[in-house]
């Protein structure tokens, strides 16, 4: 068995926002557990989005854009960048199974760059079109941020699911 070099071990301060990321991607998808693809598909709030919809923005917009575009500077990413908001649009040929499988995916891809990059590292790639200069500047404001836009879908999410059949991820008495 071969050690991990500190090159690829993320220090703790890494390891705790990935921890902590981890817990809000078990949230979006724990939400959603055992609600039906026509569930999944079904639009409960006036501007007509569905989970399957968000999940997908999730994995594409911002899993896949943040971590692999954006920090990780990968070519064929940011060459198929779309704008707009094509990634909340799920074709009705795509299967449930696949957009939720496909977000776990582009989890597991943004762990490798997550856990191979110091919390410093400057970022390899800006979209200065989409957000003029930079305000976000190394792995950590990237985390803090995919941090805090998860978070804000999981409980959009959470509010849907309450409106589709009643369940809620925490319940306080």
């Amino acid at each position: 068995m071969t050690e991990k070099t500190s090159e690829t071990t993320p220090d703790s301060e890494v390891r705790a926002l990935l921890r902590v990321l981890a817990g809000q991607r078990r949230h979006v998808l724990g939400i959603l557990d055992g609600l039906d693809a026509e569930d999944l598909r079904r639009p409960v709030l006036p501007s007509g989005w569905h989970c399957l919809g968000l999940v997908q923005h999730l994995a594409l917009d911002v899993e896949r854009f943040w971590f692999r575009a954006v920090v990780a500077g990968e070519e064929e990413i940011i060459r198929g960048l779309t704008s707009g908001a094509e990634a909340w649009h799920v074709t009705p040929e795509a299967r449930a199974v696949d957009v939720l499988d496909g977000y776990r995916q582009e989890a597991e891809l943004s762990d490798a760059v997550i856990t191979t990059t110091p919390a410093d590292g400057v970022l390899a790639w800006w979209p200065h079109e989409l957000f003029g200069e930079p305000h976000l500047h190394n792995l950590r404001d990237v985390l803090l941020h995919v941090i805090t836009e998860t978070a804000c879908h999981a409980g959009h999410l959470d509010a849907a699911r309450e409106l589709i059949d009643g369940r809620r991820w925490l319940v306080l008495t």
